[in-house]
C-alpha cells in the first residue's frame, strides 16, 4: 500500500510541481545568505498524508526534484525512498499535523535573527515592514532538542494566537511557516532582514515602538490590499 502511495505521489503533476519549487526554494536560501554549508531546509505539504524535505545532509548545490525525500505526516520516509529526511523532519511533520492551515514550513540558522533567538528576546514591533508580514512583534519559543517533535510543539504553541508566520527558537534559530513553501521563505527572509534593521537601530539608541492600532491598519493593508 505504501508502495502505491509512492507511485501516485511522485508521479502526479502537484508533487513534480513541489519538488521543482523546493530546489529553485533551497537556492533562495541561499542566495539571501539565510543558510551555510547544509543547515537549514523547506518542506512542502503535498497532501493530507504526505510532505517533502530536504535529505539530511546534502549541500545545496546537489539537490535535484528527486533527492527531495516523501514523508508521512509523522515524519517518517515513504516505502522507496533512497535518501534519509533533514534532522528537523519531526518538527516540520508536527506542524503539519497540527496547523492544516500551513503548507510549508522554513528552517535556517541565518546571523541576525538567529542572535535575538541566542538572547531568548523576542523581535519588537518598531517598524512598518514587520507590522505589514508579521503583524506584531516576532516571537521566541522555547529550548529544545533537535530530533524530535518537541521543536515542532514549541513551534505551534508558540505561534498560536499570533499573526507572525515567523518564531525563533531559543538558542537554534527561526522556524517560519506559510500558507505555501514559497510564503514560508518569504517569511524568513523578511524575518532575518527586520532582525538585522531592528538590531543596527539598537546600536544608535532605543527603537520607538508603534501603536498596536497602527499595527492592525498596516497589517490588514499589506494582507488585503496591497499588491496585485
Amino acid at each position: 500500500m505504501l508502495a502505491i502511495t509512492l507511485r501516485g505521489a511522485v508521479n502526479d503533476p502537484h508533487s513534480a510541481r513541489l519538488r521543482r519549487e523546493l530546489v529553485d526554494l533551497h537556492r533562495t536560501l541561499v542566495e539571501a545568505a539565510l543558510v551555510v554549508w547544509t543547515a537549514g531546509n523547506v518542506s512542502a505539504k503535498v497532501d493530507d498524508r504526505h510532505f517533502l524535505i530536504k535529505p539530511s545532509g546534502v549541500p545545496y548545490d546537489r539537490l535535484t526534484e528527486d533527492s527531495m525525500v516523501l514523508c508521512d505526516l509523522d515524519g517518517r520516509p515513504v516505502e522507496g525512498q533512497t535518501l534519509k529526511p533533514s534532522s528537523d523532519v519531526f518538527a516540520h511533520a508536527y506542524v503539519y499535523r497540527h496547523r492544516s492551515d500551513v503548507g510549508g514550513v522554513v528552517h535556517t540558522h541565518s546571523p541576525y535573527a538567529t542572535a535575538w533567538a541566542a538572547r531568548n528576546e523576542p523581535i519588537p514591533c518598531v517598524l512598518t515592514a514587520m507590522a505589514d508580514e508579521f503583524g506584531g512583534e516576532i516571537p521566541v519559543g522555547p529550548f529544545a532538542l533537535i530530533g524530535g517533535a518537541d521543536i515542532g510543539k514549541g513551534i505551534v504553541d508558540t505561534l498560536a494566537g499570533r499573526r507572525s508566520p515567523a518564531v525563533l527558537m531559543r538558542n537554534h534559530g527561526v522556524f517560519t511557516v506559510g500558507e505555501t513553501p514559497r510564503s514560508a521563505v518569504k517569511a524568513a527572509v523578511m524575518c532575518e532582514d527586520v532582525a538585522r534593521t531592528v538590531h543596527l537601530s539598537r546600536q544608535l539608541g532605543e527603537p520607538l515602538p508603534l501603536r498596536e492600532a497602527d499595527i492592525d491598519q498596516l497589517y490588514d493593508r499589506y494582507q488585503n490590499v496591497y499588491g496585485q
